[in-house]
């Protein structure tokens, strides 16, 4: 890395722009930064570092922001460095600027714009600058892989800030441990420390997990085995446990085996006296109820003889019934007769109450001559109900005239009203014309000046949107940038883990008798083996795979970050950097008044269709008044003649009505007693039919009761049973003679009656004795099935056992094995004589590189006095690996580096840090760095000394190097003839330079 100028504006003590030309300052090697306390000398090498990684080194770093802002700046002024170098063969410029509040361009306040930062590549074929991205994490990110080193690596490394490396000299090994493991990135070895301890803590857990189930199993075969097993008094994780536990459960499945046979016998000779008492049981059972049967059956007889006489009662019953039958259709006939009769009866005397006194006693013949009177008498009103009908018809004409005349009275005066205000309408309306037509003009301008400001509005709004979606996009390019340098990571430490564990694989594929694809023998002795840990190639693979899908994933989201910043200049060239509430202002009054305008023309159709219809409706008002003008005159001859002709009417009804108040209520009089008279008749008749049935019906009942057997139909009528009392004297009589059946065929029984003849059964001592067997079965199957059951779980407890200790026996190899490698790894195994940790093991590695590459240094910077060693001796803590030693010539003795004086401190952490630089810049993939700084410290140094420092600085010349010397040490200025000076004033500091010339 080359630095080639730097260019400096507002920014912290600069109020105004300088600019720093490093190719001119690099010619003689070394070029000196000075200036007085407080002027700014560091401020140039925070700017350095600002443009590289957009923050500012150590303690600085929390000033960022506007507090980066000179406080001399000019108010319009914005803060902004530019670098220009050159890293890996590529000329490029950065430039960033930090958020800042500005003036508003209209009105009074501030408004706050964002950082920006810029990235340029120098393209030489075409002798100009080409763009690169605007993105502060592409940026970020292309500068860190380009140069190999984060900020603090190169704040470290570049800057050199001797205080730093002074107190590292000083420091103890956990401080030193935390500043190289910054440096060199050794925390992935902490973590396998971690993730070792977690697998150690894992599978102590699985083996004690596994401990307690087997003893919880033992314990519930001793539960099972009751006291035929005693169990080991051993905890969890002791050894022997598994074979105690084995052993045991051996011997009490033995014993409970034997167990198991006794009861087998036991409850086969229970099962052989429970089958001889339970067919003796079934013997005496079946006596007895044979002897049962035949003594239910004697009594049964002799109550069927205590009922007889019931009997034939019943059957005498049932024969009565049977004549009766014979009579029922006669009966039914006569009461069906009896009913008719009744209602004709009760609908003649309803009808006759409704007559008049005059007709009560009259026959159905004088009541139907009464009925054809009546009616020839309402068929003569039929022609003074017609001119009655066109009497009212006359009256509703008159009315209806009447109502015509006021009606069209009415629409004359509306017309006239009308008529009379249509100058004053008409002009109002032409009004409204106009003013439509007009505003349609100047919303026809309106739309004009509409669109753009839309296309204004929109554009600010993207503007904003996508102003988001970079720092988004940003964010995740960052995050997807560490996921793949992760995924690298990761691959190389797969690749090396295989490459290291390669011999494996090479062995597994040798086969006796051919030759050896390393060294060509055909005797292989002791070819390697693949351990638990083994990576092969397919693992590799997919580390790699997971790198490069992470790496595309980076590029892809790279890309989208371009096109949305591509869409956010689009966006800002269209809206300008006009707010966008102050856009949205505009165009909301701009619609308001296109709305305005466009809602007043839309009346424009409207306002012309309205003049329109109201010149119609002049025309037709006029027309109706003509209209309702002619109509009065037509109806004065119509209301002559409808007069005349309802005189007429009125008199020949006044003749037709005699007492009734009009035609119509005499014809109703008339028609009701009409249907009374014709009802009244016709009801007479029914009664005098119904009357003559009745009579035959009563000869016919006498006769069919006669036939049939009886004295009377009374009688006939009695000795009927209706369906309910039928069934239920049939079913009496069927029970009877069922039962009658069923006793003569039991006493008819051989088995039956032999039975009755032997001694009674004892069937309550059989049961007892059965009973007692049963008992005797149930105690031996109940103790075979315990038994049973106890062994089948103790095999079962057994087998689980067995299964556990297998299980459990590379698990317990594990552990052993990763308990041996976690404490290896964390200093507390007996194996680590010196208890130190992997980590601190690599970066002791790490200082003894250092120590021997500052050594080089060191040895000329004090005329081969002093040498820098590192040292594994223990600490106070019994921790050991990262002390640092400086081992003096003259005297031949080692002592710690706290021990130096101030000058000796000074050259000796000057050359940790030349040495550190170079260790760093080789563990970064060996980036060149052109271009160093030293800041202070100078002043601690004899003359002599300060010449071999000198010495020792201008060395790095021969690497093409060149050295910045950044101090106010007066003599310094005399030596270094090119340099770069800090000038302090009121309004700001300046720089002025000056070459080795």
């Amino acid at each position: 890395m080359r630095l080639h100028q730097l260019e400096i504006t507002a920014f912290g003590p600069f109020g105004g722009s300088q600019t720093v030309d490093f190719d001119e300052l690099s010619t003689a090697g070394l070029f000196l930064l000075h200036g007085p306390t407080g002027a700014g000398k560091t401020s140039v090498l925070d700017a350095v570092c600002y443009a590289l990684y957009g923050t500012v080194p150590g303690a600085r770093q929390s000033g960022q922001g506007m507090t980066l802002r000179s406080d001399h700046a000019a108010a319009g002024t914005r803060t902004e460095v530019r670098l220009e170098l050159t890293v890996a063969g590529r000329r490029l410029e950065v430039t960033r600027q930090p958020p800042w509040e500005r003036p508003k361009k209209r009105g009074s306040g501030t408004t706050l714009d964002k950082a920006q930062s810029w990235l340029r590549e120098y393209d030489a074929a075409a002798a100009a600058w080409k763009d690169l991205s605007r993105s502060h994490q592409e940026i970020g990110e292309e500068i860190t892989q380009l140069l190999g080193m984060s900020r603090e690596q190169f704040c470290q490394v570049v800057l050199l800030p001797q205080g730093d490396f002074a107190r590292f000299l000083r420091a103890d090994a956990e401080a030193r441990g935390r500043l190289l493991g910054r440096l060199f990135d050794t925390h992935r070895f902490a973590e396998v420390e971690k993730r070792l301890a977690e697998r150690r803590r894992a599978a102590e857990t699985q083996v004690r997990e596994g401990d307690s189930e087997l003893l919880a199993d033992a314990h519930r075969m001793q539960q099972a085995a009751g006291a035929a097993m005693e169990l080991p008094d051993l905890a969890p994780g002791e050894p022997g446990l598994a074979d105690a536990v084995l052993c045991a459960a051996a011997v009490a499945r033995s014993t409970a085996r034997e167990h198991l046979t006794i009861a087998h016998c036991r409850l086969t000779a229970a099962e052989s006296a429970h089958a001889s008492a339970d067919r003796a049981l079934a013997d005496v059972r079946e006596l007895a109820r044979l002897q049962r049967r035949f003594t239910e059956a004697r009594e049964r007889a002799a109550l069927l003889e205590e009922r007889s006489e019931g009997y034939r009662q019943a059957q005498a019953r049932m024969e009565r019934a049977r004549k009766a039958e014979a009579v029922a259709p006669a009966l039914d006939l006569r009461e069906a007769a009896d009913a008719e009769h009744r209602r004709a009866a009760a609908a003649e005397a309803r009808a006759r109450g409704l007559l008049p006194e005059t007709f009560r006693d009259a026959g159905a013949a004088g009541l139907a001559a009464a009925a054809r009177r009546t009616a020839e008498e309402l068929g003569g009103l039929e022609s003074a109900r017609r001119g009655e009908r066109r009497l009212a018809e006359l009256h509703d004409e008159r009315t209806e005239l009447e109502r015509q005349e006021r009606d069209d009275e009415d629409v004359r005066r509306e017309a006239e009203s009308w008529l009379a205000g249509w100058d004053e309408r008409r002009a109002g309306l032409q009004a409204r014309v106009d003013a439509a037509q007009e505003a349609a003009t100047r919303a026809e301008h309106l739309s004009g000046r509409r669109d753009p400001a839309g296309r204004r509005l929109g554009a600010a709004r993207q503007r904003d949107e996508l102003a988001h979606d970079v720092e988004a996009a940003q964010r995740q390019v960052l995050a997807l940038t560490e996921h793949a340098q992760q995924a690298r990571a990761h691959w190389l430490d797969v690749k090396e883990q295989r490459l290291d564990s390669i011999a494996a694989e090479l062995a597994a594929e040798l086969k006796d008798g051919e030759p050896c694809a390393v060294c060509g023998s055909g005797v292989h002795p002791a070819p390697a083996r693949k351990d638990a840990g083994h990576v092969d190639r397919a693992a590799e693979e997919r580390a790699l795979a997971d790198f490069q899908r992470a790496e595309e994933e980076r590029a892809q989201e790279a890309e989208r970050l371009g096109l949305v910043h591509r869409a956010l200049a689009a966006a800002e060239a269209e809206a300008g950097d006009i707010p966008t509430d102050r856009l949205a202002a505009e165009f909301e009054e701009l619609e308001r008044q296109y709305a305005e305008a466009r809602d007043v023309a839309s009346g424009l159709h409207a306002a012309s269709e309205a003049l329109r219809q109201a010149e119609r409706e002049r025309e037709r008002r006029s027309t109706v008044r003509q209209e309702a003008e002619v109509r009065a005159a037509s109806r004065t001859t119509r209301r002559e003649a409808l007069d005349r002709e309802r005189t007429a009417l009125d008199t020949e009804l006044n003749q037709a009505r005699g007492t009734a108040e009009s035609v119509a209520a005499r014809a109703a009089q008339l028609e009701r007693r009409v249907a009374l008279l014709t009802d009244a008749a016709d009801t007479a008749r029914a009664a005098e039919d119904t009357a003559q049935r009745l009579k035959d019906a009563d000869a016919r009942l006498a006769d069919a009761a006669f036939r049939a057997g009886f004295d009377t139909p009374q009688a006939a009528a009695a000795a009927l049973l209706d369906d309910a009392d039928h069934r239920e004297l049939q079913r009496r009589l069927d029970a009877w003679q069922s039962e009658e059946a069923a006793v003569r065929a039991v006493l008819a029984e051989t088995d039956t009656a032999a039975a009755a003849q032997q001694q009674p059964a004892d069937l309550t001592a059989a049961e007892r004795t059965a009973a007692a067997a049963a008992q005797r079965l149930r105690d031996a199957a109940s103790a075979r099935d315990a038994l049973a059951r106890r062994f089948t779980e103790l095999v079962r407890l057994s087998t689980r056992a067995t299964t556990s200790v297998r299980r459990l026996a590379p698990l317990r190899d594990e552990y052993d094995r990763v308990a041996r490698l976690a404490g290896l790894a964390a200093g507390t195994s007996s194996d680590n004589e010196r208890k130190m940790r992997l980590e601190a093991y690599v970066l002791a590695a790490r200082l003894e590189q250092v120590a021997a590459a500052a050594t080089v240094r060191l040895q000329r910077m004090s005329s081969g006095r002093y040498t820098l060693v590192h040292s594994d001796d223990r600490s106070g803590r019994g921790r050991s690996g990262l002390g640092l030693h400086v081992v003096d010539a003259w005297t031949g003795r080692e002592r710690d580096t706290a021990t130096l004086s101030g000058g000796e401190t000074f050259f000796a952490s000057l050359a940790l840090a030349l040495g550190l630089a170079d260790v760093v810049t080789d563990e970064a993939g060996g980036v060149r760095l052109d271009t160093l700084f030293i800041d202070e410290g100078f002043g601690s140094l004899d003359d002599q000394t300060l010449d071999e420092v000198l010495d020792v600085l201008d060395s790095l010349r021969e690497r093409d190097r060149s050295v910045g010397i950044v101090s106010h040490v007066a003599d310094l200025r005399r030596r270094i003839h090119a340099q770069l000076e800090v000038v302090k004033g009121r309004s700001g500091s300046v720089l002025r330079q000056r070459g080795a010339g």
